[in-house]
């Protein structure tokens, strides 16, 4: 049962039911008498800080890398963040970034002291519904029109439909209420302007109340909602209540349709199915096990980022799309030094192409104003992006202390790779993917400092967003050439330098970005046996259990490292990873599922099992949506809890696609079916008591797969459309 459901209501926003469309949000929760749906629209960003620009700061950068190379890393890191960090972070004043907020709230008071009895979300076809006495309601984000509807049904309702906001300063809220209609608008100063409007229809007599209406003795109420930005959004869409039953029917088909690409089932005990949510959590918290529930949340990551992204034009940003808070915790943004990235670890392996279309949106938009950013900062060509971002496609530096980073750009490039590689799609690596590996790889030209024995160094450089002794009481270290930013160099000048062999173009080009990768600092192993992360020296780490682990990333979702082709820094890697979770690592939802997606790469599927299990039972609330520290939703712990599936079951690592890599002693027998590899092959596999059964095999673009299955390689030659092999 693909259903997540409760027999108590929600009585706080981020233990509500979540629906979208990519375009419109809305959190389902309840507070006593109240059904509440929390509303939200992907472009609704505060508007005030739409004219920023990077600093002319270049002329610093010398002085800078002078510091650097004299081992005064305490001076080298302040002045990096007062030159390249901006305001915001831990200076104390004020960032220019703006936040995703809220568009208010739709309330339906039912007046009559009926209490829920029952309320659920169901990920297959994206409708929620909640039942009181005598009262059965549901709610779904339109994926075919984007509005968000409701229907309430029952003998004799009674109760006030309203909209409603939180009061912001510099804010103007009014409304306008007919016998058909509640619209509300705000206008905040100096930013954005939106209304609210809610079309509904009753059998029930309606009477106009304060910012809604009273409406007694019906059998059943229809509302149709919308969020409109008139500045981005010129043409109003027709909103009519009437037409709920069509939408219904095409939604659920629609998203249905969507979430059927891909199936993950294990053989467990069904009975537990039947059991609430929020019971299942709590005794799979004491010790009883629930297989079930653990692919009900894989599945539930597949629900959140299609529910983010169908109808939208926006990527799915800290909270997804959805928001109750007008000051949300880091502005609720787009964080690129891994969480958005960790949004998009799933898309391509299950074929969410229109998901990825939404982050190539954004990512390409970036491109004009990082590439004045570079200029303004650095003084280089190409572009340079920063670590944090929000709708309007502006790049600064907006967080001291954290900012000073280049490793943004070829971290979101690998995305762009990715979806060549799984797709084929030479027309997107032609005209959007190399366009933009060519402007990372000539900031490198740029950017990159040849020492005098012809090293190519990063400098400045962190490893986000950690630290080492020596730099004082900044948050994060600055120095020279960190393991992450090599690895990031690595691989954002190789993706241009095969783009570039594949289409034919910029030879001489190549040649030179060649020679940057091939002298750039070697990643290097230290005397404990970890890899070195910052300077290739060793250095002494403030937070030894530090959440970000950055200098694996050339092992996940990076392949630079791996056993095959570099077994000296592959156990380099597994030793770091043991010695960070050793001092309380992975102690935040995302950091724990970039640890499960760790431990499923390396094969060890008992502890991958256990870590996956534990972002349920410690880093979720009763309706599995991940927390950081101190309680605050943030959705890539699901998103990445999802990925680190994928990557347990279908490895991809130097050149093998390994099957069952990292299974979990528990997941004895199960399928998954529609999984893609790079090449552009669709795989379905089965197994049986830990081993392969069935491998379903419809090939792509490319001519052969190296699989490692059951312990031993099987090479298999592309000689026909589609294979099955029985093992």
């Amino acid at each position: 049962m693909k259903k997540l459901w409760y027999k108590s209501e929600a009585r706080e926003w981020k233990r509500g039911l979540p629906i979208g469309s990519g375009r419109l949000a809305a959190m389902l929760w309840e507070d006593g008498e109240c059904d509440i749906l929390s509303l939200n629209h992907e472009h609704l960003w505060k508007g005030i800080n739409r004219g920023r620009r990077a600093e002319d700061n270049a002329k610093f950068l010398p002085l800078v890398r002078d510091y650097l190379k004299k081992g005064r890393f305490f001076e080298a890191t302040a002045l990096s963040n007062l030159f390249f960090g901006g305001y915001g972070g831990v200076s104390g004043l004020p960032r220019k970034l703006d936040c995703f907020i809220p568009a208010g709230n739709l309330i339906f008071r039912h007046t009559d002291g009926s209490k829920i009895t029952e309320r659920s979300l169901d990920i297959e076809t994206g409708v929620a519904q909640s039942a009181r006495e005598g009262v059965s309601s549901e709610f779904f984000a339109d994926s075919e029109g984007t509005l968000i509807f409701s229907r309430i049904t029952g003998d004799n309702l009674t109760g006030e439909l309203t909209l409603s906001r939180e009061e912001e300063e510099a804010a103007k809220h009014s409304f306008t209420v007919s016998s058909d209609a509640i619209i509300f608008s705000c206008d905040i100063e100096g930013g954005i302007s939106f209304y609210v409007k809610t079309k509904f229809i009753t059998d029930g007599q309606v009477t106009l109340i304060e910012n809604g209406v009273k409406i007694e003795n019906a059998s059943y109420i229809t509302t149709a909602t919308d969020i409109v930005i008139p500045e981005i959004e010129k043409t109003a869409r027709e909103i009519e209540p009437k037409e709920y039953e069509t939408r219904f029917i095409k939604h659920k088909e629609k998203f249905s349709s969507l979430m059927a690409r891909s199936a993950f089932e294990i053989q467990h005990d069904d009975s537990l199915d039947t059991l609430p949510t929020d019971e299942r959590i709590e005794a799979l918290r004491n010790g009883k096990e629930d297989i079930g529930l653990q692919v009900l949340y894989f599945d539930y990551g597949r629900y959140l980022l299609l529910a983010s992204s169908i109808c939208g034009h926006l990527p799915a940003n800290l909270q997804g799309k959805w928001n109750l808070e007008l000051d949300p915790p880091w502005s609720s943004d787009y964080h690129m030094n891994i969480n958005l990235q960790m949004n998009y670890w799933m898309a391509s392996p299950l074929g969410m192409h229109e998901c990825n279309e939404k982050l190539f949106n954004y990512v390409l938009s970036l491109r004009e104003s990082g590439r004045d950013a570079a200029k303004r900062l650095y003084g280089c060509r190409g572009i340079w992006l920063s670590h944090q971002g929000d709708v309007w496609g502006l790049q600064s530096p907006e967080s001291y202390g954290w900012a000073v980073w280049v490793g943004t750009a070829p971290w979101m490039a690998m995305h762009l790779w990715d979806h060549y590689r799984y797709t084929g799609d030479r027309k997107f690596l032609e005209e959007k993917a190399y366009p933009f590996f060519r402007e990372v790889a000539m900031f490198y030209e740029d950017y990159l400092v040849r020492d005098e024995d012809g090293v190519y160094q990063i400098m400045p450089s962190q490893s986000p967003e950690n630290r080492f002794k020596g730099t004082g009481c900044f948050d994060v270290s600055i120095g020279i050439s960190s393991a992450m930013d090599i690895e990031l160099a690595i691989d954002g000048l190789t993706y241009a330098i095969e783009a570039a062999e594949i289409l034919g173009k910029d030879k001489p080009k190549a040649k030179k970005w060649r020679k940057l990768r091939e002298n750039l600092p070697k990643l290097k192993v230290a005397s404990d046996g970890r890899l070195v992360e910052w300077d290739t020296e060793e250095r002494q780490e403030v937070e030894p259990e530090h959440r970000h682990i950055s200098h694996l990333y050339g092992f996940y979702p990076s392949d630079i490292i791996n056993e095959y082709k570099t077994p000296r820094l592959y156990a380099a890697a597994r030793k770091s990873l043991d010695t960070r979770l050793s001092y309380g690592g992975g102690h935040t939802g995302w950091s724990r599922a970039w640890a499960s997606c760790f431990f499923a790469k390396f094969g060890e599927g008992e502890i991958f099992g256990d870590n996956y299990e534990k972002m349920i039972t410690e880093f979720a609330t009763d309706t599995l949506l991940d927390l950081h520290p101190p309680g605050v939703f943030q959705i890539d712990g699901n998103l990445g809890g999802t990925a680190s599936v994928i990557e347990a079951l279908v490895s991809v690592s130097g050149g093998h696609v390994r099957l069952l890599h990292a299974l979990p002693p528990s997941w004895k027998s199960g399928s998954l079916k529609g999984v893609y590899i790079p090449g552009g092959h669709k795989l379905s596999l089965f197994w049986r008591d830990g081993k392969m059964s069935k491998l379903e095999i419809e090939f792509g673009f490319e001519d052969e797969i190296n699989f490692v299955v059951n312990g031993e390689e099987l090479i298999l030659k592309k000689e026909e459309s589609t294979k099955v092999i029985e093992f």
